[in-house]
């Protein structure tokens, strides 16, 4: 199994890319260099997926590859975009941060 069996999805996902999706962090060629990459490691992932396991799957923070075990020989490929803002902003970081800082803070006042 290689990527050139999904050549039809990728393909697909590239026109979508390329016509509805806005990324700052990729060009549509560093698009079309990532979703092989993703497609190459889902196709390792699904290969070597234990004897329970239906799916094979490899994702970065844009997009998410999913191979799904099918009747036939070839497993569905999804390819989906991880959809997200950069000026959404995360707040289990800062939460963590002051957490931390405050138990630091606590212990120093402690004279732990």
């Amino acid at each position: 199994m290689t990527v050139d069996l999904f050549q039809r999805e990728i393909a697909a996902a590239l026109k979508a890319y390329d016509r509805h999706v806005v990324c700052l962090e990729k060009t549509p060629d560093e698009f079309f260099l990532s979703v092989n990459s993703l497609v190459t490691k889902a196709i390792k992932a699904f290969q070597d997926r234990g004897p329970q396991m239906r799916h094979g799957i490899a994702l970065d923070r844009q997009l998410t590859v999913i191979l799904s075990q099918t009747e036939t020989e070839k497993p569905l490929c999804g390819i989906y975009f991880n959809l997200s803002s950069p000026y959404q902003k995360s707040s289990a970081p800062k939460v963590l941060a002051k957490t931390a800082a405050k138990v630091a803070d606590d212990a120093a006042g402690a004279g732990v």
